[in-house]
């Protein structure tokens, strides 16, 4: 009888095909990268298959990879189904997620997070840094992904985004014209930010439009109704970065912070989830 197959290396399989990296996939498992390939090796030899493509700076799936992904998934999600039939009530995780930090990519977050976690329930609750970082320091929320504020240094630190001006290419400037902007409402940090530097430039501005979400300042960008402070890589398509062209100051990085309380094995696994994913949003390839 054909033995079954061992679940840790589905699992680590999965994590890699999800995050396209050893070294995320790694961090996730809370191992080491050559762990991670020696469980793709095994399963590789196992299932008579080769599923990964590797290369030093890409992970990809092969034909037969893309075929095994979803049955991997499957077997994964009925083991859980089995072992948790009769579980007690489900731990929960409060999250607080920061726009300026995840803009229109939350979709994707969430997805590593449950998949991650699937007996967690997840509460989502989005907005400014300042406010979330309150909430959690009540205790109304048991973990935050932000924008740093002020001197404050707990947490983890996740990554540093870089900041720029952007607007639509069909934007045009006349001379001494205020800059028209779209920002956040008060009291965001980067609108903050972003006043400050044209302020201490001399530059004329006009608030052009007033967004109740990246998303949305990101729509006013793309229809070329104003310039906008974002970060990099939440920029939209097609928008190009026009500091210089219009003679904006530079904008402060800013770095991105996850503080978290958690005690269940549960609640660890997704927020160890959340820091894979949010150190590795936007980067174009990944490191095997």
């Amino acid at each position: 009888m054909d033995r079954p197959l061992d679940l840790d290396l589905v699992e680590a399989f999965v994590h890699v095909a999800e995050l396209a990296s050893f070294t995320r996939a790694a961090e996730l498992d809370g191992t080491t990268q050559s762990a991670v390939s020696l469980k793709m090796r095994k399963l590789e030899a196992r299932l008579g298959r080769i599923l990964l493509e590797r290369s030093p700076r890409l992970v990809r799936l092969t034909l037969d990879g893309e075929r095994f992904l979803p049955l991997a998934r499957d077997l994964l999600a009925a083991e859980r189904r089995a072992r948790l039939w009769e579980a007690a009530e489900p731990v929960r995780l409060r999250l607080g997620i920061s726009d300026q930090v995840v803009g229109d990519r939350l979709a994707a977050l969430v997805g590593r997070i449950g998949a991650a976690a699937p007996a967690v329930r997840l509460e989502v609750r989005a907005g400014f840094s300042r406010a979330l970082l309150d909430a959690y320091d009540a205790g109304d929320l048991d973990a935050v992904l932000v924008r740093r504020e002020g001197d404050r240094r707990d947490g983890e630190k996740l990554r540093v985004d870089g900041y720029g001006w952007f607007a639509s290419p069909s934007l045009r400037l006349a001379a001494g014209e205020p800059v028209p902007l779209a920002l956040l409402a008060v009291p965001c940090g980067v609108r903050a930010q972003a006043l400050k530097a044209l302020a201490a430039g001399g530059l004329g501005w006009r608030e052009a439009f007033v967004g109740g979400s990246v998303a949305a300042v990101a729509a006013a960008v793309s229809a070329g109704l104003a310039v906008a402070p974002l970060a990099l890589r939440l920029a939209p398509a097609g928008s190009r970065e026009v500091g210089r062209d219009f003679d904006l100051p530079g904008l402060p990085e800013a770095t991105v912070m996850l503080h978290a309380r958690a005690s269940e094995p549960g609640q660890k696994r997704a927020l160890a989830a959340l820091a894979a994913h949010a150190r590795g949003v936007g980067e174009a390839r990944a490191t095997a």
